[in-house]
């Protein structure tokens, strides 16, 4: 089945397998059964053999993981799924949160672009601290601690694959990288769970950020606190 969506970041691959698996709280094994067995999923595949997937196919596995949460068998759940595209029907998912104070890292070699993100971020409600090296985001994660980082590849003369590698290393929780360059393949390699092509539409980073810290990341920031 074909994705037809144009909307922001709806028909090109974005999100990497592992990090719709977090997003959605479902095995990563798991949605890899249901592309083999259903095919009505089917993500795109970077040339380094990476699965990608688009927002609105994001939407479909999350209205596809609360169909099987309520008891329904993943075979019902995906022929489900085909009734409502076949119809044209939005698909309506609950249990999306708003951002409450997240604490955003933008690693940004541009300040005209970081101001732009961190204007953006912050009508959203997030809360946003900004670098303009590589070494300074480094600081600044280890200084505050956000839960998502967003990285430019090409931040310090190139370093940005580097600076997502040492985040993860780190344990930051989502790492969202954006690029002028075709370079989804080394981000990915790097440990960043999302790319995004340079020029960023403000949507497309406003909606791709709410997805990587969606509820799952509120109820895990709520646990570290409890502890």
């Amino acid at each position: 089945m074909t994705d037809v969506s144009d909307e922001a970041g709806g028909g090109r691959g974005v999100y990497s397998i592992g990090a719709v698996a977090r997003m959605l709280d479902v095995p990563a094994a798991t949605i890899r059964n249901w592309e083999e067995r259903y095919a009505t999923i089917v993500p795109e595949r970077s040339p380094g053999g990476h699965r990608l997937y688009s927002r609105e196919q994001m939407e479909q596995l999350r209205f596809i993981a609360a169909e099987v949460s309520r008891g329904l068998s993943a075979a019902d759940a995906h022929r489900l799924l085909a009734e409502h595209l076949e119809a044209g029907q939005r698909l309506i998912n609950a249990g999306r949160s708003a951002a409450t104070r997240l604490l955003v890292l933008v690693a940004e070699r541009d300040p005209v672009a970081a101001e732009l993100e961190q204007f953006f971020l912050r009508t959203e409600g997030y809360e946003v601290t900004l670098a303009l090296t590589a070494g300074e985001a480094e600081e600044r994660w280890l200084e505050s601690r956000p839960q998502l980082a967003i990285v430019e590849l090409m931040i310090s003369g190139g370093r940005g694959t580097d600076l997502c590698r040492r985040l993860k290393q780190h344990g930051v929780g989502s790492v969202l990288a954006i690029s002028v360059l075709q370079a989804r393949d080394e981000a990915l390699a790097a440990g960043a769970d999302a790319f995004l092509l340079k020029p960023v539409d403000p949507l497309e980073l406003v909606s791709t950020v709410k997805d990587l810290l969606g509820a799952s990341a509120l109820v895990a920031r709520r646990r570290r606190e409890d502890t």
